[in-house]
């Protein structure tokens, strides 16, 4: 599956300029689309008992903002985490690489 450029740069990365949206684009490829269909059984996954962190980019327009958004709807299903937030879009990799690597340090500090 491969979106469109226009509902790409709007939807994911939506804090870059043209020129950055338009060279990460390039250099992507297509998704698989059976993975989203096939149901995950989580639980365990969220049972259990090692450090979880939780990274929120308030830019991230995947999933609406508000109460369907990622967070707090997602990340409460983790229990007790560290929670990071950092402005950027869903392809924060793209648009400030340095600033997520910083705080994926943080989300991991100890």
């Amino acid at each position: 599956m491969v979106m469109p450029f226009e509902m790409w740069r709007e939807v994911l990365l939506n804090d870059a300029d043209l020129e950055l949206a338009r060279s990460s684009y390039a250099r992507l490829s297509p998704e698989p689309y059976q993975p989203w269909l096939d149901k995950l059984d989580l639980k365990q996954f969220y049972s259990l008992r090692i450090p979880k962190s939780y990274l929120y980019c308030t830019e991230d327009n995947v999933l609406p903002q508000g109460d369907w958004g990622w967070h707090p709807r997602m990340s409460s299903r983790l229990g007790l985490f560290r929670f990071v937030q950092m402005s950027g879009s869903h392809e924060v990799m793209f648009s400030n690489p340095v600033g997520l690597a910083e705080k994926m340090i943080a989300a991991g500090r100890d």
